[in-house]
């Protein structure tokens, strides 16, 4: 048996597309490209395939990860052309490499995630950040099934900084790689907007972009007027600098 480690992109409008949904698409991909999948065992056997967290619903991303078993070898640049040739545009394989030991999971411990706020000035956003930064504790309140919860935002929060992006301007070469893959998607540039770049420990509960901008505003009164686009740019473990390893390169090294 063989184990193939997969990052993928969620992008334009199939950030809206639940998680579920979207494992349902992958398996399906899996069938119409001859995949040949292990099964588990039992009475309903189902394909040997991993999630390793997931996106909430609403965000787009870069750094998706999911983990596949399969009975033959199989070459993993094949593997992501035959995925990429059947899935739907917007959920793009970016990488497949052979697993090469260890847990996936353990070396994802972080995120970072860049949040477009369009008609937020960058001297608004980064004021409301400062005071963000500055508190030992910012409390906001989560509607979830069970009801309302509150949840301490700040632990969470890693490190958070502002890159302006003025009207007209395209902002920076990161906002171009995920803005431009749709052009729905593609924000105004004829508006200001503020970027919020900040890296997020995965903690329980998980604090999500969301439960970041309320924070702000609680902080500073921040009220974006339109929705905010996150979309979360890497996962991995954090350095010593605060940055995130790439949790694909001990695989990536291990095939050289």
């Amino acid at each position: 048996m063989q184990k193939l480690r997969l990052r993928y992109a969620k992008r334009g409008r199939l950030r809206f597309t639940s998680h579920r949904d979207i494992a349902r698409t992958f398996e399906r991909a899996l069938r119409r490209a001859g995949v040949p999948m292990a099964y588990s065992q039992g009475f309903s056997p189902h394909p040997k395939v991993s999630w390793v967290g997931a996106a909430p619903t609403g965000v787009a991303s870069e750094a998706e990860y999911v983990e596949v078993s399969v009975v033959e070898a199989v070459d993993p640049a094949a593997l992501r052309d035959a995925l990429d040739a059947v899935l739907p545009p917007g959920l793009d394989v970016l990488e497949v490499v052979q697993a090469a030991g260890g847990s996936l999971p353990e070396r994802i411990e972080a995120s970072t995630w860049q949040v477009e706020l369009p008609s937020v000035s960058p001297e608004a956003l980064g004021a409301a950040v400062e005071a963000f930064l500055a508190a030992e504790s910012v409390e906001v309140e989560r509607l979830t099934k069970d009801g309302r919860k509150v949840i301490d935002v700040r632990p969470a929060v890693v490190s958070a900084k502002v890159v302006a992006a003025e009207p007209g301007d395209a902002g920076t070469a990161q906002v171009q790689a995920y803005s431009s893959d749709a052009g729905h998607d593609a924000r105004d540039l004829s508006q200001p907007c503020g970027i919020l770049v900040m890296v997020v420990r995965q903690t329980t509960p998980t604090v999500r972009p969301d439960d970041v901008l309320s924070a702000l505003r609680v902080v500073a009164d921040l009220v974006p007027p339109v929705p905010a686009k996150a979309t979360r740019m890497a996962q991995g473990r954090l350095d010593d600098e605060g940055g995130l390893v790439d949790p694909l390169a001990l695989d990536r090294a291990a095939e050289v």
